[in-house]
C-alpha cells in the first residue's frame, strides 16, 4: 500500500497534487470491528493471577505489544499507534510506564485508573465517553470495575513508542510463571519452550534511585488531563461549512487544537502528544463538506452510522458503524456524513502537534462567501466583509 506524502502544503500557498484513493486501498484502510484480533499474550503479566485474561488489540501500528504473535491490522506509519484493551470485570493491567504519550478512550464499561510507583498516588474512574491523557514517565495501571468486558481504545504517541518499562514487582512475579523480557522488549516464554537468554540479555528492573526521581501527580493534576463525557465543551461552528447544507458538525477539542476553525475554541489538554484528538458530533444528514488536510487522519466511530467519501473525481465511499476504523490518506479529499437515524459521534485523531489547516473544496469556499463567511489569515472563520481584498475571491 502506498503512503502518499508531499513536501508542499496547501496552506503555504503551494499546489498539492490530488491524492486519489482506489477502492482496493479504501478497503485496506478500513478496519471493521469484526477485523479486530485479540492477543492474550501481548505482555509479560499475561499469566499473573488477576491479569491473565486481558485482551490486547493493535489496529494501527504494533503499539507496545511484546508478543511476536500480535496481529496488527494496519502497519502503515501514521505518526501514532491505535490499539485497544478489553478485559473482564476485576482484571487488572499492571503498573508500567511509557516513553511516549498514552491516551485512553473509554467507549464502553468502566475502568479505574491508578498511578504512581506503587499505584497509590491517586486514582480516577473512567466511564464510557471519557478520554484520559496519562503523562509519560509515570507508572500507571488500570482495572475493569464495570459489570462486563468493557472497551478502551488507546492512542500512543509516535510510530516507534520505544516499548514500556514494567514495575520491578511485575517482572519478578512474571518470572515465577516462566515469562521474561529481553533488553529489546521481546517476550521469552520458557513454559512454551523458549530458551532463556543469558541474564545480561534480559531487561534490568528499574533501580530505586530512578524510581525516586519520577514526577508525582496529584489527583487534581491528573483530573485536568481527563475530558469526561459530561464535561465536554462543544463548538457549534467549528468549520467554514458549519452553517452550510451538508455541514453542521460540532467539534470538541480534547488534546491539541486539531482541526478547529473556531478562534475561541480551546482544547482540554495542551501539551504535545505527537497527535491531536477530538470528538466530532453530527445530527442525521449533517457532517463535514469536501475538504482535505496534509496530516494523517484516523476516524473511529463511537456511535451512529457514518459514510465517508474520498476523492473529488472517481469518488469511493465506505459506511462505518460503532468501533469501525478508517485511516484517511494525507492530502486525500474527504466528505463525512452521519447517515444514521440518530445523533452520532466520531473520534478524530490527526498526526502532529500543530494546528491542522483544512483546505476546502472551492464550491464550499464560494458558498461560505455567499453566506458572509471566510477564513482569515490565521485560518479561523471570520466575516467575509471584514477580510482584506487579497483574501476575497468573489
Amino acid at each position: 500500500m502506498a503512503l502518499h506524502t508531499y513536501s508542499l502544503l496547501a496552506n503555504e500557498g503551494a499546489t498539492v497534487p490530488d491524492v486519489v484513493v482506489t477502492t482496493a486501498e479504501l478497503g485496506q484502510r478500513t478496519v471493521r470491528r469484526s477485523d479486530f484480533v485479540s492477543c492474550n499474550q501481548a505482555f509479560i503479566d499475561c499469566r499473573t493471577p488477576g491479569s491473565d485474561r486481558k485482551e490486547n488489540y493493535a489496529m494501527i501500528g504494533p503499539g507496545v505489544s511484546q508478543s511476536s504473535g500480535q496481529v496488527v491490522n494496519l502497519r502503515l506509519p501514521h505518526g501514532y499507534n491505535i490499539g485497544a484493551a478489553a478485559m473482564p470485570h476485576g482484571i487488572t493491567n499492571n503498573l508500567h510506564l511509557h516513553y511516549t504519550a498514552e491516551v485512553f478512550v473509554c467507549t464502553a464499561g468502566e475502568y479505574l485508573l491508578r498511578w504512581g510507583a506503587d499505584g497509590t498516588e491517586g486514582e480516577l474512574l473512567l466511564r464510557a465517553g471519557d478520554i484520559a491523557s496519562v503523562p509519560t514517565w509515570i507508572f500507571r495501571g488500570f482495572t475493569n470495575t464495570g459489570p462486563d468486558d468493557g472497551w478502551m481504545f488507546t492512542v500512543l504517541g509516535m510510530d516507534d513508542t520505544g516499548g514500556i518499562i514494567w514495575g520491578p514487582s511485575v517482572l519478578r512475579e512474571a518470572a515465577q510463571h516462566g515469562l521474561h523480557l529481553t533488553a529489546d522488549n521481546q517476550l521469552v516464554d520458557t513454559v512454551a519452550g523458549d530458551t532463556l537468554p543469558p541474564e545480561s540479555e534480559l531487561i534490568t528492573p528499574m533501580a530505586q534511585e530512578y524510581i525516586d526521581r519520577l514526577r508525582h501527580y496529584s489527583p487534581e493534576e491528573m483530573r485536568r488531563r481527563v475530558a469526561a463525557r459530561d464535561d465536554l465543551v462543544w463548538s457549534d461552528r467549528p468549520f467554514l461549512d458549519s452553517t452550510l447544507p451538508g455541514g453542521g458538525a460540532r467539534l470538541s477539542c480534547v488534546i491539541g487544537y486539531g482541526m478547529t476553525e473556531d478562534a475561541h475554541q480551546e482544547p482540554r489538554v495542551f501539551n504535545p502528544h505527537g497527535h491531536n484528538v477530538a470528538w466530532l458530533r453530527a445530527e442525521p444528514g449533517q457532517g463535514v463538506s469536501p475538504h482535505r488536510q496534509h496530516e494523517t487522519q484516523t476516524l473511529i466511530v463511537q456511535s451512529g452510522e457514518w459514510e465517508v467519501t474520498l476523492n473529488r473525481t472517481d469518488p469511493v465511499s465506505v459506511r462505518l458503524g460503532p468501533r469501525d476504523i478508517l485511516s484517511v490518506p494525507q492530502d486525500a479529499w474527504r466528505t463525512l456524513r452521519n447517515t444514521g437515524e440518530e445523533e452520532g459521534d466520531l473520534l478524530v485523531v490527526n498526526s502532529g502537534d500543530a494546528r491542522v489547516r483544512l483546505e476546502w473544496d472551492e464550491e464550499v469556499v464560494k458558498a461560505a462567501a455567499d453566506a458572509g463567511l471566510g477564513l482569515d489569515h490565521n485560518g479561523y472563520v471570520a466575516p467575509y466583509a471584514l477580510l482584506p481584498r487579497s483574501a476575497r475571491r468573489w
